[in-house]
């Protein structure tokens, strides 16, 4: 019996909006009960109207939210007594419906009402909630669920053939509620269920208790399936996954941008090792809900431990071109004119042994699928004497519905960083921080390394605070450090599935004349700001072949790298030998479609931590100025008269990030006012 929640303390009073987003919010809770942003809620209230007037008001979920944390605000008003007289139509389009639903709006300024609507108005109840939980799927998904249905609540349910939502699968759920006054539910076939009550809490628990007898009868007559592929140790999973997520990243990556997950949970793992699941799994959906999200099937992978890391990156790259094949023919045999084909990568991925990988343009996205196909998984391994889905051209029209395209098109383009991912060392203060922040806001996950374990990750989570689920995380990372640096790249592969972008930023500095540069100074300057890019670049390399998808490699020197620094010959020496190692980086990278450009700044003073070192004072002492005449010094000897900020230079990095540097390599894009010693030439 699912966990009853509801709080009479905290339940709002009366039976209207502020009710309904409370029930909404306790059956969210609970995704074995309703699908992440799935289902959908209703109450009907009598409102005053801008005139004062009475008027009854049905209030339902707006389209694209999630009932988990739903407010107010996140529900569609409509005048019941303008929708309710198409119950006495014969049939209507999907498109006459919703222009026909938006005359009705009762309150300007809320969401698009759901698709399924009517199926609200026309059950002749207060309050009606439209669910998706896993008991009633696993049986409105078994070949005998309507039998099933009849020994579970004998005449207390209804059961409606499957159908897409709309005004006819409304209509006839309103007749089957009103031609059978006894009755307590109606279980959709492939679908879902439909309650009622006359108050919310009644509502709220009418749904649990119906809910809770679907689930007894399941673990009364649950079946387990014996394992055939045992779970490889956690230790020997990672490692493979580090490996095999860039190959499937890259391999995607030929259609769109993805960001990969992966989910080696105990109930994955079982499903996905037990006999029989690849054919389980290749059946279909388990909801139309679920179809956006995870596309009509997974990718399994047919994959044997005894096969090997070679073994499985090969069926990884075959596995994904097979997938994108048989989904172009998918679409062909079903579209209709003007229909444009979605990226035909897979969403989901199955590794027996492993785990699961899903995709998605962010994060997010890739959370999404993940949490659907957990219940997914769920309905499958209680579905009854076999599992059955919507037919192909039933999981096109859901997928290619024009409903789901118009809500599509009515979401702001990707922004031009969308689906990438970058690591950004040097990054928990300073200009390496602003460049992440900077990536950030162009749609980029960021990961952000540094020495500095601590600062990456304040930095780390200022981001996901800012840009939402997953879009930075920390490592902390000594570029001198080969097996740091290796281990870094490796949690980026594990987090994000791969890098896109590489910003060598890790810096230190110091001055001194030559007689007084010690051997350490010398060695720890070359060790951070050319052997330490040395290391990130190689590893960048090594990821980019992997994935086959090229990269971007940004470093950022200085001045310095083409002009002489006086007291600074250690430093100086270093940062040319970064440039001249980017420029050779361009030439090795081009058959790659690896791009190398390089950042020149100068005197960045705000913000850095190089500068609240020594280095101010050893360079006040150089020009022979006190340390508060620094800035005005730098910004004096610019031609344009003017300071560095670590912003300026995360500009610069932005530009060779985006597409309007896509035909650019081996370039160097000075960012120091104009300092006519430091012109490249």
């Amino acid at each position: 019996m699912p966990k009853n929640l509801y709080n009479d303390t905290d339940a709002p009073q009366g039976g209207g909006l502020a009710s309904l987003a409370y029930r909404s919010r306790l059956l969210g809770a609970d995704r074995s009960l309703v699908n992440l942003y799935g289902g959908n809620t209703s109450t009907k209230s009598v409102e005053k109207d801008h005139l004062g007037r009475a008027v009854e008001v049905l209030w339902v979920k707006g389209s694209g939210s999630d009932i988990a944390d739903i407010t107010e605000k996140g529900f569609a008003g409509l005048k019941l007594d303008e929708v309710l007289p198409l119950f006495g139509r014969e049939a209507m389009s999907d498109e006459e419906m919703v222009a026909y639903l938006e005359r009705t709006t009762f309150e300007p300024g809320r969401p698009r009402q759901s698709i399924e609507t009517l199926l609200h108005a026309f059950v002749p109840a207060k309050h009606v909630d439209h669910t998706h939980p896993d008991a009633i799927i696993a049986i409105a998904c078994s070949p005998n669920g309507k039998e099933i249905m009849g020994q579970i609540y004998g005449g207390r349910a209804a059961w409606v053939e499957y159908i897409r939502p709309g005004f006819t699968l409304s209509k006839q759920i309103g007749q089957a509620v009103r031609n059978n006054p006894g009755l307590e539910c109606v279980v959709m076939a492939k679908h879902g269920l439909v309650t009622w009550g006359s108050t919310s809490k009644e509502s709220y628990e009418n749904t649990l208790r119906i809910i809770g007898e679907a689930e007894a009868y399941l673990v009364a007559h649950r079946k387990s399936r014996p394992q055939a592929v045992k779970s490889l140790p956690e230790a020997e999973r990672k490692q493979l996954l580090a490996k095999l997520m860039p190959v499937l990243r890259g391999a995607m990556s030929q259609e769109k941008s993805n960001v990969l997950f992966y989910d080696d949970s105990p109930e994955v793992l079982d499903f996905i090792g037990s006999e029989g699941a690849k054919e389980l799994s290749q059946v279909g959906a388990a909801c139309p809900d679920h179809l956006v999200h995870t596309k009509r099937v997974p990718l399994f992978l047919d994959w044997k431990p005894e096969e090997g890391q070679v073994g499985l990156l090969e069926k990884a790259k075959t596995g994904v071109q097979a997938f994108a094949h048989e989904y172009r023919n998918y679409f062909e045999a079903n579209k209709s004119d003007g229909d444009k084909i979605f990226s035909p990568s897979p969403r989901i991925i199955l590794i027996p042994g492993i785990g699961m990988i899903t995709a998605g343009g962010d994060a997010q996205a890739a959370e999404v699928s993940r949490q659907l196909y957990h219940r997914a998984i769920q309905v499958m391994n209680n579905a009854q004497n076999g599992f059955v889905s919507l037919s192909a051209p039933e999981s096109y029209a859901i997928e290619y519905w024009p409903l789901e395209l118009y809500k599509l098109s009515l979401k702001p383009a990707p922004r031009a960083l969308e689906g990438k991912v970058a690591l950004v060392t040097g990054a928990a203060s300073g200009i390496g921080k602003a460049i992440a922040q900077r990536l950030a806001v162009e749609g980029a996950h960021v990961v952000i390394a540094d020495l500095n374990a601590e600062g990456a990750e304040a930095v780390a989570a200022e981001i996901r605070r800012a840009r939402g689920h997953r879009k930075a995380f920390s490592v902390g990372m000594n570029v001198t450090d080969e097996a740091a640096v290796e281990a870094a790249f490796e949690r980026a592969a594990l987090e994000y599935g791969g890098v896109d972008m590489v910003v060598n930023n890790a810096g230190i500095s110091a001055s001194a004349p030559i007689e007084e540069t010690s051997l350490e100074m010398w060695n720890r300057n070359q060790s951070i700001l050319s052997t330490g890019y040395f290391l990130v670049a190689r590893e960048a390399f090594k990821l980019w072949k992997t994935q086959g998808s090229g990269g971007n490699l940004v470093f950022i020197c200085s001045k310095n790298s083409v002009a002489a620094g006086k007291n600074a010959a250690a430093y100086s020496a270093a940062k040319a030998a970064e440039l001249h190692l980017a420029r050779c980086l361009a030439e090795e990278g081009g058959a790659y479609s690896i791009r190398v450009n390089s950042v020149l700044p100068d005197a960045v003073l705000s913000g850095s931590s190089i500068w609240n070192s020594s280095w101010r004072a050893e360079r006040a002492a150089t020009y022979g100025i006190r340390e508060d005449q620094l800035e005005e010094f730098y910004r004096g000897r610019t031609t344009l008269k003017v300071s560095i900020y670590p912003e300026d230079v995360a500009e610069a990095v932005y530009f060779f990030a985006s597409p309007a540097s896509s035909k650019t390599t081996g370039g160097v894009l000075t960012v120091d006012g104009g300092v006519p010693a430091a012109y490249v030439r």
